[in-house]
């Protein structure tokens, strides 16, 4: 079995938590400079298509399809999930170094940028995977939930922080060399990683063949009706979330008539949202268990997509109603994702846990694509509040697998 370090010291006096930590932040500030540098490198040096562009856009994303499911199973084999985690980084930094590399030799493609970008989503699949167990053998059990928090808290202005920089390293370096910055964010996250001290001792579990260990996680996905619970809310809260980004922007723009440069506040607004959702969470949650939390968390998810589609006012009153809604939001969705990792940890089976991992972020993430065209296909015949509309009804439905699971009653 895992054991957990027997320090109970706070998270930030802990040595290798620090260290786990600083490797997830660097690493994601990283991942989301290159969202903005491959694409900006496609375009203004390679006169990459429309039909380019989406190919490369999908092939960030499809490794979670293709092989989430597998990458879980092979990470409940395992007896230490961190040498693979280092690889994945090491692998995902020589796949970034070849992006400048091939552009200073003048070999770079369109095709070369997809297979970089299939390379370092597959290796971030299995990083992923490897992680949620991984988290085990570091953290006490007890501190799982201020752990979590602390890598959503790094996640929000991370996202908010990564495209900023990227637009000041593109301008500075041109788009391929700030690719590089992501090269060597994979390859500190692996030097982090490698100092960590604390010993793993997992339990690996037997093996009857790849189909049978990824239909055993998605079974106790299924039956075990607190996973069930978390399953079928992630699902319908990113499907509506999804079809509400898909019309968010147009809507911002030509409805509400919100400037361009007001909407990138409006993002970091949120960012900042989630770091306060972090620090709440972890209080509320030593004080009232990951249940209640989450019970409570999941009614707010409505709220701010039902404030969007009803706005109608002075652009003072907009923008104040969207900034305080952002705020609150960035901080539900911190609360929600933090205990929805923090049960799905306690109530999975040891041997289990990288695949039921794996389903989750499979399903969760696989309903992106679905949810996005699903409210770009319904603006086209209802128009752009309607959609807002039916996306805040249909992620209330959310709160019924939460309020109806064996989570209310513990």
């Amino acid at each position: 079995m895992a054991t957990a370090p027997l320090t109970e010291s706070p998270l930030r006096k802990q040595r290798d938590y620090r260290l786990l930590w600083s490797a997830r932040t660097v690493s994601i500030t990283g991942s989301e400079v290159s969202k903005l540098a491959i694409p900006l490198t496609a375009v203004t040096l390679l006169t990459a298509g429309p039909a380019e562009m989406g190919l490369l856009t999908a092939a960030a994303s499809l490794p979670a399809l293709l092989f989430g499911l597998q990458a879980g199973a092979i990470t409940d084999r395992l007896t230490r999930h961190r040498p693979l985690m280092i690889a994945c980084e090491l692998v995902s930094a020589a796949a970034a170094v070849t992006v400048p590399v091939a552009w200073l030799l003048g070999v770079l493609t369109v095709p070369w940028l997809i297979i970089v970008a299939l390379v370092i989503g597959t290796a971030g699949v299995t990083f992923r995977a490897a992680n949620f167990p991984h988290l085990a053998a570091i953290v006490p059990e007890n501190q799982r939930t201020s752990a979590l928090a602390g890598f959503h808290a790094s996640y929000s202005p991370a996202c908010v922080a990564g495209p900023g920089l990227a637009g000041l390293l593109v301008q500075i370096l041109t788009a391929p060399l700030a690719v590089l910055a992501e090269s060597l964010t994979f390859l500190a996250s692996a030097l982090l990683l490698r100092s960590i001290r604390t010993p793993e001792r997992a339990e690996p579990a037997p093996t009857r063949g790849m189909w049978r260990d990824i239909t055993e996680g998605l079974r106790a996905s299924i039956t075990i009706p607190t996973l069930r619970a978390l399953l079928g809310a992630g699902v319908t809260i990113n499907f509506f979330a999804m079809a509400y980004t898909a019309v968010y922007m147009l809507y911002m723009l030509n409805t509400l008539g919100i400037p361009q440069a007001l909407i990138g506040v409006l993002v970091a607004l949120s960012g900042a949202g989630g770091l306060l959702g972090a620090w709440v969470t972890t209080r509320l949650s030593k004080r009232f268990g990951e249940n209640r939390v989450l019970l409570a968390a999941v009614l707010f998810f409505p709220l701010e997509i039902l404030a969007v589609g009803l706005l109608e006012g002075p652009l003072w009153f907009n923008l104040a109603v969207l900034a305080t809604m952002g705020i609150l939001t960035g901080g539900i969705v911190v609360a929600f994702a933090t205990c929805m990792g923090a049960i799905t940890l306690r109530d999975s089976p040891q041997e289990l846990r990288g695949r039921i991992n794996a389903t989750m972020t499979f399903a969760v993430q696989g309903v992106l694509a679905l949810g996005g065209l699903t409210g770009g296909f319904l603006a086209e015949l209802l128009g752009l509040r309607p959609v807002i509309l039916i996306c805040a009804a249909g992620i209330a439905l959310s709160t019924l697998w939460i309020w109806t699971s064996p989570l209310r009653l513990r």
